[in-house]
């Protein structure tokens, strides 16, 4: 239609990276980092130290007995391996009973939220919970700020979210009771981590080019992995909780000037018949990419306002159309338990990075440093050997790398660059799925896609830290049950259709049409990808419009 022919043109004029779009680019990217950093924070602020039953005689709040006494090892039970026992020691008739009671050791730590409410033995629930709760403050924030960004604005809501994450940031960290902890976190996350993420991640995939968005979209990610060094950076400087806890709440600070120097998405702005100021932010942008580009504003905004008054005869789909035909519904079932798969081990993987022997802090670092070179090889092959490929072999190699980890002496440097594998494949395909389900789907379902993708991803991100309990039962459950999930979600993918340079399809007998028969075994087998979609029966979308994006993360 004319209306978003006007759109496509005035976008293209900006071209797909500018100096404009970088600088916004910048500012974007900072909520992912903070993001990071705020969703990691418990690993430190609510860390778990080593620790063993106090026994009253040896232990004084003067002074506290050597671990590997001969009188700690009499009144403390042995595990299996040799080690003494967390949560038992012996009463005074040589029988095993609970201990009431802790001393946990300050190598690393003598400060968390974990030692003030002894978050160990029969109250290690409580830890997984806190973690949870976050996770679903996260999901909470993807659906309900997704939808208020769509109607209110992308900057309305990155600001807010900005603002807010300053304060729960500094305020939860002064909270002295358990559940009261619990509903800040929940808001904290819905801020923290959901708010200015997401729409910094529409913002951007809405001003650049169809070619960069891919860059783009592994960069946000690489800017999330950032926050978690930040996390073991601070953990590492800073031994007290509260100011722990408050110096990562003030990173909500880098988004506080936002609110003057970050512009709206003109494509928003254009959806929502503001076309004066969506063709105003484009001249500007223009100007500071030094392009001679003259818009005919007066044309372009009587258009924009034909977009709104004549815009009737938009196709409506929605959410349950995706499982109405059986091809989309395959491809929506498949995908929807790759986010699943993806986000379970990856937040299994990183947020059990404090369990593993060693220096905690560079453990953390190490988990996040291994994600950059995974999205870089990421941003080079993806369009080279394809989206299935990669998604699928990635997915796989970090599904066994849990698995052999398991069956490893725990602590070992073998498990744990094991481990450290498994975090860098398993990174790059949660970088993928994001692109390729953008891909997969027709245009008047995608983001509802995408949101439901999301959805599965929150769930098992708030799964994660409770199946981490499983491993009172068997220290191998949790990374088996990671491992087996992505390695049978990997092996599906490989019945997804390839999207790389294929157009994507628009409506929803597009949708049921695209990809159907291919899959990796009928390529490998010699068939021929089905001619319905080429490059050359249909131009691809150049700037598909991304209004309903944010529900996306």
């Amino acid at each position: 239609m004319d209306k978003d022919r006007a759109l496509e043109e005035m976008m293209g004029k900006l071209g797909d990276f500018g100096k404009y779009q970088c600088f916004q680019f910048i500012l974007h990217i900072l909520a992912a980092m903070t993001a990071g950093m705020h969703m990691l924070s418990l690993v430190t602020v609510a860390a778990v130290p080593e620790h063993r039953c106090w026994v009253d005689g040896l232990d004084t709040n003067e002074s506290i007995a050597a671990w590997n006494s001969t009188e700690i090892l009499a009144a403390i039970p042995s595990t299996f391996d040799g080690k003494i026992h967390n949560c038992f020691m012996f009463n005074e008739y040589n029988e095993t009973e609970k201990c009431s009671k802790w001393v946990f050791d300050t190598k690393y730590r003598s400060s968390s939220r974990a030692i003030e409410w002894n978050f160990v033995c029969d109250n290690r629930w409580k830890g997984a919970v806190a973690q949870t709760v976050y996770m679903l403050g996260v999901f909470t924030g993807a659906v309900v700020l997704g939808g208020m960004a769509d109607k209110y604005g992308r900057k309305t809501i990155f600001c807010w979210s900005g603002v807010l994450q300053l304060i729960l940031g500094v305020v939860v960290a002064f909270i002295p009771e358990y559940w009261t902890f619990l509903v800040i976190r929940f808001l904290y996350a819905i801020f923290g981590s959901a708010g200015a993420y997401i729409t910094g991640f529409v913002l951007t995939m809405e001003i650049v080019g169809a070619s960069k968005r891919t860059a783009c979209g592994v960069t946000f990610q690489a800017a999330f992995a950032a926050g978690i060094i930040l996390v073991a950076g601070w953990g590492a400087l800073i031994d007290n909780r509260q100011i722990l806890q408050v110096v990562y709440g003030l990173h909500g600070l880098l988004l506080i000037p936002h609110i003057w120097i970050m512009d709206e998405s003109p494509r928003w702005l254009w959806a929502q018949g503001r076309a004066k100021e969506a063709v105003e932010i484009v001249e500007k942008a223009l100007k500071l990419n030094k392009s001679e580009v003259v818009l005919d504003k007066a044309q372009l905004v009587s258009k924009g306002k034909i977009q709104v008054n004549g815009d009737t005869d938009a196709p409506s789909a929605s959410t349950i159309d995706l499982f109405k035909s059986p091809n989309l519904r395959n491809k929506t079932l498949n995908v929807c338990l790759c986010w699943f798969a993806n986000s379970l081990v990856y937040y299994g993987l990183t947020l059990s990075s404090g369990k593993i022997e060693g220096n905690p802090y560079l453990i953390t670092a190490i988990f996040g440093f291994v994600e950059f070179p995974s999205y870089a090889a990421v941003i080079y092959f993806l369009d080279i050997w394809g989206r299935r490929p990669l998604i699928s072999s990635m997915m796989l190699i970090g599904g066994a790398a849990c698995i052999i980890a398991a069956y490893l002496p725990s602590g070992s440097i073998l498990a744990t660059s094991i481990v450290i594998a498994g975090k860098l494949f398993i990174a790059g395909s949660f970088a993928i799925i994001y692109n390729y389900s953008a891909e997969l789907f027709p245009t008047v379902v995608r983001n509802s896609a995408l949101g439901l993708g999301s959805m599965c991803a929150r769930l098992s991100g708030a799964l994660t830290p409770l199946i981490s309990l499983l491993d009172s039962f068997d220290p191998k459950i949790p990374a088996v049950l990671f491992g087996v999930i992505a390695l049978v979600s990997g092996f599906l993918t490989l019945f997804l259709p390839e999207t790389t340079n294929q157009p994507m399809p628009q409506s929803l007998a597009e949708g049921e049409s695209f990809g159907k028969g291919d899959t990796c075994f009928t390529t490998c087998l010699g068939k021929k990808r089905s001619k319905r979609y080429s490059v050359e029966d249909k131009t691809p979308e150049a700037m598909v419009p991304l209004e309903d994006m944010s529900k996306k993360v």
